[in-house]
């Protein structure tokens, strides 16, 4: 039986908010809508289940990001994900700029957690957190910077 990742689903406090950053690093709005009704509350396992969505894709066409910002039920505020908890985890993102990324996302407050790591010099990554507390990595393949100087 085929499968195949739709897209990774996320509650936010403010739409707007989350759509303008991931937008900022370089995602495309290729949808928006305000969902309600039975069938909604069926598919969510939510009574009254009523949300705006965005839904944003990634550059290279094969990632989508679903935000969701509920209206009803009243969203439940918890404490922002840690890296060693079990459950939803992070987004990672391959940047072509570690560095202009991180510009990017502090235009919005949000900076590393601990400052950026480099992982034998393969990687240059981070962990940050993004609207609403997710936690977003950003990766830099240095040997993609390293091939195309050499060219």
């Amino acid at each position: 039986m085929p499968i195949a990742l739709e897209n990774v689903g996320i509650a936010v406090r403010d739409l707007e908010e989350a759509v303008a950053f991931f937008t900022d690093l370089g995602l495309t709005v290729v949808g928006r809508d305000e969902v309600s009704g039975e069938w909604a509350s069926t598919a969510v396992g939510l009574d009254g289940n009523h949300a705006r969505i965005a839904v944003l894709q990634t550059p290279d066409g094969h990632g989508q990001l679903e935000f969701f910002e509920y209206i009803h039920p009243e969203a439940i505020e918890t404490e922002p994900t840690l890296p060693n908890e079990i459950g939803m985890h992070r987004v990672a993102f391959s940047v072509d700029d570690i560095d202009a990324s991180l510009a990017i996302a502090a235009r919005h407050g949000c900076h590393p957690l601990r400052g950026v790591a480099n992982y034998q010099d393969v990687y240059k990554l981070t962990y940050l957190r993004g609207p609403s507390g997710i936690l977003v990595m950003l990766a830099q393949d240095l040997t993609k910077t390293r091939t195309a100087r050499e060219d």
